[in-house]
């Protein structure tokens, strides 16, 4: 059972930048790839990015291209969000998750998710 807990969220104003943070326990965390997901008020959850257990392979939502960044560190069971040239757009309850297998863009491929955290840009 792999505990997901998410941070890093806040209020920014457009064109800033904020770092999210979700530390892992509970598991084998570099068996895992890790995903930043989010969803806005009134809207499903979408796919934002994705990094696999080695970091040999990225992937990232077109809306988000060239502005975010996931990357991790296995040594402090540690994934991140780098999150550049903020949009109102891109408000919304941030989650990350853990999961095997594919498609890495998926939500059913992750297993484990963590509580969210709120990211809110204001123009």
């Amino acid at each position: 059972q792999v505990q997901l807990v998410e941070s890093g969220g806040g209020l920014v104003q457009a064109g800033g930048s904020l770092r999210l943070s979700c530390a892992a326990s509970g598991g084998t965390f570099g068996s895992y790839s890790m995903a930043w997901f989010r969803q806005a008020q009134g809207k499903e959850r979408e796919f934002v990015a994705t990094v696999t257990w080695s970091s040999s392979s990225t992937i990232y939502a077109d809306s988000v291209k060239g502005r975010f960044s996931i990357y991790r560190n296995n040594d402090k069971n540690t994934v991140y969000l780098q999150m550049n040239s903020l949009k109102p757009d891109d408000t919304a309850v941030y989650y990350c998750a853990a999961g095997r297998g594919r498609p890495y863009t998926a939500q059913a491929t992750y297993d484990y998710w963590g509580q969210g955290t709120q990211v809110t840009v204001s123009p």
